[in-house]
């Protein structure tokens, strides 16, 4: 049975997909989507829920999947991903996606001008933009000097739950931000609160929870993960102890003392 207590976390990307790509809470999903861009009301009247796996065009070519991907009224094509960690590669990878949500549009017979607007929402529980204290950016092909943006048919969001403020800014990207990064009853009751819409979801997120099918969903993928981060963390310790060896040898060879290596792998 589940216990009263337990919640499944949107800030887990199954659990995100589980409750935003659900065709019955796609009031919620609107709203997010509504928080972070600016888009015409009209976009949001239809909201196509799709795979989220993107197409190999070739054998051998890498698959990707998204959590929650969706297609607006003028078919405007939207991607949300969750991340926890933020990997190295992290910024080439989400431009590689959105390559390839732009190329699986046109066919031989279809005309450049056709191509529909690629927007990616990368939402991280790390720092990925170094260089800034916000927690939401908007990425285009733009040009500072000139302050001009050639074109927005690629346009990325960033949102770093780790640096949201600790109180609410009075927005709504905020109440949604925290919503997700939420670790508790007491900080979704604290959102819920300031928001209507988010009372809703929250009302929604604990009839998810006690859902046994989705409960078993949400926990084998939890471990799945866990159990790669593991398998990552040992990869990379491995890796180190092996360059500590090889860097050892060749000081041996190269006549150090045990003194001299020793204080060298110390700095």
């Amino acid at each position: 049975m589940v216990t009263e207590t337990f919640l499944i976390s949107v800030k887990n990307d199954i659990g995100f997909r589980l409750f935003f790509a659900d065709e019955r809470n796609i009031e919620f999903l609107q709203g997010l989507l509504k928080s972070i861009l600016k888009l015409d009301e009209g976009e949001y009247e239809v909201i196509e829920i799709l795979d989220p796996h993107l197409l190999r065009e070739f054998h051998g070519d890498k698959l990707g999947i998204v959590d929650v991907k969706v297609k607006t009224k003028t078919g405007k094509i939207i991607h949300i991903e969750i991340q926890l960690k933020v990997r190295p590669g992290m910024e080439e990878r989400i431009i590689y996606y959105d390559a390839k949500l732009i190329t699986e549009q046109i066919g031989s017979s279809d005309k450049y001008k056709d191509l529909k607007r690629v927007i990616s929402i990368i939402i991280t529980e790390e720092t990925l933009i170094k260089s800034s204290p916000l927690y939401h950016h908007r990425f285009t092909f733009f040009d500072p000097n000139a302050n001009i943006e050639l074109s927005d048919l690629i346009e990325i969001h960033t949102l770093e739950l780790n640096k949201l403020p600790d109180n609410f800014d009075g927005t709504e990207l905020c109440d949604w931000a925290k919503f997700i990064a939420a670790g508790s009853e007491e900080e979704l009751e604290m959102v819920a609160n300031r928001n209507t819409q988010i009372s809703k979801a929250v009302v929604k997120l604990r009839e998810l929870s006690a859902d046994e099918k989705a409960r078993d969903m949400y926990e084998r993928q939890e471990k799945a993960r866990r159990d790669h981060e593991w398998a990552m963390d040992y990869a990379v310790e491995k890796g180190r102890q092996e360059e500590r060896q090889e860097l050892v040898k060749r000081m041996k060879l190269s006549g150090m003392s045990e003194a001299e290596i020793e204080k060298i792998l110390k700095l």
